[in-house]
């Protein structure tokens, strides 16, 4: 799971009329080569890429168990200089409904239902550690302040590994002996 999150990190476009679930099963080969070179080191650099077809036939066909319930139809889209615009279906009601509510103030006291959200930054990779930088967020369209993104974010990420969810400023290490994460539009290498 942790590759590929890293690799969706990796901001790849996505097209839905580039679908099929034999690029799923490319994808899922490639997964399973990234893990395997991190378990045997070489010494030399790796690289693996993989295209906007694969990724999006992976979250089309093969990922959905992998989505915490209430979010759907992810979608990553890479443009130049590492930007990248993320989209998913979000339930924002499981959200209200599992926390006590802020009052008229809260952002999630108006905002109910299954609605899309998106998110747009700078993804940037080296020496193994990842950053993103959000530059704008929008539910509906509508801008949202980072600190709503943040919420929403925490609220899906939390694990029994991670209680307080993932920050969204924080750099973060690459999995499976990961280095950087090469982006261009429509393919990303992985360097390892």
């Amino acid at each position: 799971m942790r590759v590929f999150a890293a690799v969706m990190a990796g901001g790849l476009a996505i097209s839905a009329s580039n679908v099929s679930r034999e690029q799923a099963e490319s994808f899922q080969r490639k997964l399973a080569q990234i893990v395997r070179q991190a378990e045997s080191p070489q010494d030399r650099e790796s690289r693996t890429l993989v295209t906007e077809g694969e990724v999006n036939s992976y979250l089309r066909y093969s990922a959905g168990d992998q989505l915490p319930v209430g979010v759907t139809d992810p979608s990553i889209a890479i443009h130049a200089e590492g930007r990248l615009n993320g989209r998913a279906i979000v339930d924002l009601d499981i959200i209200r409904q599992k926390k006590s509510t802020g009052g008229w103030l809260d952002p999630t006291s108006y905002l109910t239902g299954r609605l899309p959200i998106t998110a747009s930054g700078i993804l940037r990779t080296a020496n193994g550690m990842g950053r993103f930088e959000l530059t704008s967020a929008e539910v509906s369209g509508i801008p949202i302040p980072k600190s709503f993104l943040q919420e929403i974010v925490t609220f899906y990420s939390r694990t029994a590994s991670t209680p307080q969810g993932i920050n969204i400023d924080a750099p973060f290490e690459l999995p499976a002996e990961i280095r950087r994460i090469d982006v261009e539009p429509a393919r990303a290498t992985i360097v390892q």
